[in-house]
């Protein structure tokens, strides 16, 4: 083995001894310096000999990088969507510390990732685990994790704790699976302080939330969220959110929407939300952004040339979307507009009870089911008082009943409503948005164990199927591109600077897969299936999935933002 000699070696040969070993190989100008002594002062080569020849060995080189892990022998696709290429990544302290050629790094651990692909943790913009975080049955995030998920946005839609600090110390006490953000849940803020009646906010009512939602701010939250058609956010008016929204952007957070409409009313929702925007002088993000609805398809398209044109003029717009043709909410949302549905099950109930109205609210739900291909596209996910109809259509439980859909509707809505899957939107329309750049993906779900309910399967293979089905098998974009839109552009829409790359002192929220066996195994008649293909996951440095397989750590922490340096903390 050839070596250079070390520092201590010019020193001896220069005539001065030192006892320190630089960390570095000599360069050659030294060793040309080395040469030039020895020739100058022969009488030292006898005598110097020896203590050269001790130095000189293969364990006196140049120090090599200590790291706690190596992954070896990948390709990496570092999430700014620049071409894949060879390398090895060096973890140290929770923190990627070399990006490149391995060779001389240290490490105490060294995975082999041969015919594997390196890419950044996945950051799921839109989900809905706020309780499930805390809780000690769900906190490890395993239908995410295994996904490949390491931080994941809560508050949204606008709900989810209001308390940012409280919940951010919740989750400090017992950790999770991986990381959460959290944005002011504008719901649950104006439930907070009004109720969930349509009432109009006194000044000192109003004054409440701001300082709410100051606080909040102050406490680490990224921004806000709204969920427009849900009770009690969608009593609010557009000045409402303003005003709220000036205090998020006083800390240089973002407003994220689940807007009032995504069927006909989409283009005037969108305009809605920009002009939010403007008026507070923030990014916003439109939710799962989609046309709802047969009689609105091609719509969506429309909105993003809205959107192009307010990103063209400087306004910081974006969008998430989850890669599936099929929605999932409560039946009340799917079937009856916000104001039917005011002050909850209890009083929706009274109205059906009412003479008064209960025709005119039966022949909303009976006009809905119908615009929903009579029902057939409209599937129950979660509905404990008759588990027999889980996983079954309005149609086909009606027809099985021998009894009207609308009746069906109505019981489930009498008894406590139902979770549904809405199969509502066009395939083009899904490929179309999903190959623009400034669409990140976001699941729209939640954490989840098993179980005898059939939700959504993108609680359970959104990313893999982003990347296997769409990007790889259907070529609706690269690779490269599909890692980005679940990388570094959620993070740079959060203004996020810490994670979202594969970067040399970024934090370790890594995830590798094996493409040919990456796949989405969750279908709507079996959503309980963990995705194949992610071999291992490291959320801040530590494994969440080794070998395939979860392993229960619980390394995640609440990322903190902080307006004035934007990045977590």
């Amino acid at each position: 083995m050839k070596h250079s000699l070390p520092a201590v070696a010019v020193s001896i040969l220069a005539g001065q001894v030192h006892q320190t070993y630089a960390e570095e190989s000599v360069s050659s100008k030294n060793a040309e310096s080395t040469s030039e002594a020895i020739q100058m002062k022969p009488q030292f080569c006898v005598l110097l000999i020896f203590p050269v020849c001790l130095i000189v060995t293969p364990s006196r080189t140049s120090r090599a990088q200590e790291a706690d892990i190596l992954l070896r022998g990948g390709t990496v696709i570092d999430g700014s969507g620049k071409a894949a290429s060879a390398a090895d990544i060096a973890i140290r302290d929770r923190i990627i510390v070399h990006v490149g050629n391995g060779k001389d790094v240290d490490a105490a651990w060294t995975i082999d990732c041969e015919g594997l692909v390196i890419c950044p943790g996945f950051i799921d913009l839109h989900n809905h685990s706020d309780r499930q975080i805390v809780q000690p049955k769900t906190r490890a995030a395993v239908n995410y994790v295994t996904q490949g998920c390491t931080t994941i946005v809560t508050g949204n839609c606008g709900s989810g704790p209001v308390d940012t600090g409280a919940y951010y110390e919740k989750i400090d006490l017992h950790g999770a699976g991986l990381n959460i953000a959290h944005l002011i849940p504008q719901g649950s803020l104006r439930e907070r302080v009004l109720g969930s009646g349509n009432v109009e906010p006194t000044e000192k009512q109003l004054e409440e939330m701001l300082e709410l939602s100051e606080t909040a701010m102050q406490d680490g939250a990224w921004g806000m969220s709204t969920g427009l058609i849900y009770v009690p956010s969608s009593y609010a008016p557009t000045a409402e959110l303003i005003a709220i929204a000036r205090i998020v952007s006083a800390h240089n957070g973002i407003y994220a929407s689940h807007i009032r409409g995504e069927g006909t009313v989409l283009l005037k929702s969108v305009d809605e939300a920009l002009t939010i925007g403007r008026e507070a002088q923030l990014p916003v993000h439109i939710s799962h952004f989609k046309s709802s609805g047969r009689d609105a398809w091609g719509l969506v398209r429309e909105a993003a040339r809205m959107i192009d044109t307010a990103r063209k003029s400087g306004h910081a717009v974006t969008a998430d979307q989850y890669p599936y043709i099929a929605s999932s909410t409560s039946l009340g949302a799917t079937l009856l507009p916000s104001s039917a549905r005011a002050g909850g099950t209890k009083e929706l109930i009274e109205r059906l009870d009412n003479p008064d109205t209960r025709s005119r609210i039966r022949t909303m739900i009976s006009a809905a089911i119908v615009k929903r291909d009579n029902g057939r596209a409209v599937r129950i996910a979660r509905y404990n008082p008759n588990k027999k109809w889980v996983g079954r259509s309005l149609a086909d439980i009606a027809t099985s009943e021998d009894r009207p859909a609308v009746e069906i509707a109505e019981e489930i809505m009498r008894g406590g409503g139902a979770s549904v899957v809405n199969f509502s939107m066009s395939e083009d329309d899904v490929r179309h948005i999903m190959a623009i750049d400034w669409v990140a993906t976001a699941s729209d779900g939640r954490a989840y164990l098993p179980g005898s309910d059939r939700p959504h399967p993108r609680n359970y293979g959104t990313f893999p199927r982003k990347l296997a089905y769409y990007s790889v098998q259907e070529k609706v974009l690269t690779l490269e591109a599909a890692v980005r839109s679940m990388t570094s552009l959620p993070a740079s829409i959060l203004r996020m600077t810490d994670r979202g790359l594969i970067q040399e002192g970024l934090a370790a929220d890594i995830t590798v897969f094996h493409m040919d066996d990456l796949k989405d195994t969750a279908t709507f008649d079996n959503p309980h299936q963990y995705a194949t293909g992610i071999r291992h996951v490291f959320v801040n440095g530590t494994p969440v999935v080794h070998n395939g397989k979860a392993t229960g750590a619980l390394p995640g922490k609440p990322l903190r933002f902080d307006g004035r340096r934007t990045s977590s903390r």
